[in-house]
């Protein structure tokens, strides 16, 4: 049987190049069973013309399709399905209307679902202000030298890192980076055995929590928050205890005498960006030390201090392995990466290492491979301190055009970061606020999500400058000024 050429045609919705688009038609109809074995398809200058494409177009996608075994080549007879080809099991489906009639409310307890979440517009890219924290700006990014590293990371040399089971191991390359390069410009030092990949920061919080808390013990955590910490806390069971931040982060002071664990983003406080002094890290490590407990550093931020030398981390200070640091490479490099990396006395490690070998085993070996090479050859350097450059203009616009409209900062960053900690008149809710603007085209992050439940109209919210260009800047910031004048609120 012979395949019409008008059984295909193009998608205007359909993603991909056009010899993409092809490959995928003649695939998905084999695969369907529509195709069969030993049928013809239309020759390469029929199904060009029928589609409007030019005639290698359509070659290549044939000759790739024969590479995958879809396809087999019969000299001047043409292109014919394989007998070979891939195709889906056959099986008798059950007739009737499917229901699902478990009660999964009871069933699950919806003890995950059920935890507080706070919607983000995925399509924010289409919003002309997108004040949003944690994107990736794509005019910054260092497209050309990621994707060779991808490339070379796909090569036959580094097969086995792609393909192969680590099991409870890591990509020893990207591990020796961490460990000689990046950990030293927070001051630490630590052998390989010390460090451990996570998928983000997230994962590498829950997994500090996941192995030093349980039911009977307690953890500190700042309030306001990174509201993720808190879903992470409540799978633990264990008792938390909001710690309020003053204009210096976590006061060690406040801390209760019976704390196991304390969570805590001392460089980049999360997320009025407070900066904690040497003098209080000093003294809560001397009160971990007196009180025996374990200090978590969330060092989200680490390479965004582009004002001044960053503060020595926590770590760095720390004398009696008392601190896990947690590092990512979400806000430097980008957030699908969802790399990032745990440090801590060797007993720790090994007991986070068995925990995520359960879980995930280890993150992707080509993602670790090409994230070792882009930082091992000098472009990792070079995509940060483009960003430095960047963020230090937005950030000076940013200023500029707060100050110009009156609004309130309730916290900047005294080393750089990547967003404004701001607080609207009282009486304003900022999530109604962020509804309205919204409508405008203006994307602003609500604070209610930083607090604990015991907050109600919340005035505070989030100005993030990593994703708005420098001339959307202005306009932007008139229009929350507009939008707060509108409520008549001082």
């Amino acid at each position: 049987m012979t395949v019409p050429a008008e059984t295909f045609f193009l998608a205007p919705d359909q993603s991909g190049t056009l010899q993409q688009r092809i490959q995928q038609m003649v695939a998905e109809g084999i695969l369907e069973g529509r195709f069969r074995a030993g049928d013809k398809l239309p020759s390469s200058r029929k199904l060009a013309a029928h589609l409007g494409v030019s005639r290698i177009t359509v070659t290549l996608a044939y000759t790739e399709l024969v590479a995958d075994d879809y396809l087999t080549s019969r000299g001047r007879s043409g292109y014919f399905v394989s007998d070979t080809a891939p195709r889906q099991p056959e099986f008798v489906r059950p007739s009737g209307a499917q229901t699902d009639s478990v009660d999964w409310a009871r069933v699950t307890g919806e003890r995950f679902s059920g935890q507080r979440s706070y919607p983000r517009a995925q399509n924010w890219r289409s919003y002309d202000y997108p004040f949003v924290y944690g994107q990736t700006d794509p005019e910054l990014f260092d497209h050309q030298n990621w994707r060779n590293c991808a490339l070379r990371a796909l090569g036959k040399r580094d097969f086995d890192v792609m393909a192969g089971d680590y099991y409870e191991h890591d990509d020893p390359m990207l591990i020796e980076y961490i460990a000689r390069n990046i950990l030293p410009r927070r001051g630490i030092t630590a052998h390989p055995r010390q460090i451990l990949l996570t998928l983000g920061a997230q994962n590498a919080l829950w997994l500090s929590a996941q192995v030093l808390l349980n039911a009977r013990r307690t953890a500190a955590l700042e309030n306001p928050c990174y509201p993720g910490l808190r879903s992470v806390l409540t799978q633990t069971r264990c008792r938390s205890v909001q710690i309020d931040v003053d204009e210096d982060g976590l006061p060690p002071e406040a801390l209760p005498d019976d704390v196991d664990v304390v969570f805590t983003t001392a460089s980049h406080q999360c997320p009025t960006n407070a900066t904690m002094p040497r003098a209080r890290r000093e003294r809560l490590l001397a009160l971990a030390s007196e009180r025996d407990f374990v200090v978590v550093e969330d060092d989200y931020e680490f390479e965004m201090s582009f004002l001044k030398a960053a503060s020595p981390s926590l770590k760095s200070l720390d004398r009696e392995g008392r601190v896990i640091h947690v590092g990512s490479f979400s806000k430097s490099l980008f957030p699908g990466l969802r790399l990032g990396f745990l440090v801590g006395s060797e007993p720790f490690i090994a007991e986070a290492r068995a925990l995520r070998a359960t879980v995930l085993r280890h993150p992707p070996g080509h993602v670790q491979r090409t994230a070792a090479y882009f930082l091992a050859l000098g472009h990792y350097d070079a995509l940060v301190n483009r960003l430095h450059q960047a963020y230090r203009r937005r950030r000076m616009a940013m200023d500029e055009a707060i100050t110009a409209q009156g609004l309130q900062v309730a916290g900047q960053g005294a080393f750089g970061g990547s967003s404004f900690w701001m607080r609207a008149p009282e009486g304003i809710d900022t999530r109604d606020l962020a509804d309205r603007l919204a409508a405008r085209g203006v994307l602003i992050e609500p604070g209610a999500a930083f607090f604990d439940d015991a907050q109600g109209d919340c005035p505070f919210y989030r100005l993030a400058y990593s994703s708005i260009r420098n001339a959307r800047i202005p306009e932007g910031i008139a229009l929350i000024a507009q939008e707060i004048a509108a409520t008549g609120l001082r």
